[in-house]
C-alpha cells in the first residue's frame, strides 16, 4: 500500500501523482556502455581490461539498484488539500504542506530536461520552502494540479 493511501483523511482525494523521471538511469547506462566498450576493444589486446569491464558492469548494476530504489520509495503527491512528499525506505523523509498555504510552484528545467519534460520542483509556503524536488517527471503538469485548485 502507498504511503499517501494510508495517511489519505477522510473525504480527502489525490489529484495527481508525480514520479522521478527515468534519466536518473544515466549514470548506470554510461558505467555499463564503458564496460561493453572495454570488453570489446580491450579484450583482445589488453586482458586486464576484462577485469576492469567486470568492474564497471558491477558499479553499473550497483548505480541501477541505487537509481530503482530511489525511485521506487519516492512518492510525490497533490491531494485536494495539500502536497505530500516521501522518499526512503527504512529512514523515512516526509514533508506535507497544506494547499492553503501554498504561494507558487517553481519549476527549473535545463534544455534537456524541457526536451525530456523533467526539472525540478520547488514549492514556496507562508513562512515555509520545500527543498526542491530533482528530476521530477512531467514537472509542468504537476504544477497545474497543484496551482489550479
Amino acid at each position: 500500500m502507498r504511503y499517501i493511501e494510508r495517511i489519505l483523511q477522510p473525504g480527502e482525494r489525490v489529484l495527481y501523482t508525480g514520479t522521478l523521471h527515468w534519466v536518473i538511469y544515466v549514470p548506470a547506462f554510461v558505467l555499463m556502455a564503458v564496460a561493453v566498450v572495454l570488453l570489446l576493444a580491450g579484450g583482445m589486446l589488453f586482458p586486464p581490461a576484462i577485469a576492469a569491464a567486470v568492474l564497471f558492469a558491477l558499479l553499473a548494476l550497483g548505480s541501477f539498484f541505487r537509481a530503482w530504489f530511489k525511485r521506487w520509495t519516492t512518492e510525490i503527491d497533490a491531494t485536494d488539500r495539500r502536497i505530500v512528499y516521501k522518499c526512503g525506505f527504512i529512514r523515512r523523509h516526509t514533508v506535507e504542506m497544506n494547499m492553503d498555504k501554498v504561494e507558487s510552484v517553481d519549476v527549473d528545467q535545463s534544455v534537456l530536461g524541457r526536451m525530456l519534460n523533467y526539472g525540478d520542483i520547488t514549492i514556496r509556503g507562508t513562512g515555509e520552502t520545500l527543498e526542491p524536488l530533482r528530476y521530477i517527471g512531467a514537472p509542468l503538469a504537476f504544477r497545474n494540479y497543484v496551482t489550479a485548485r
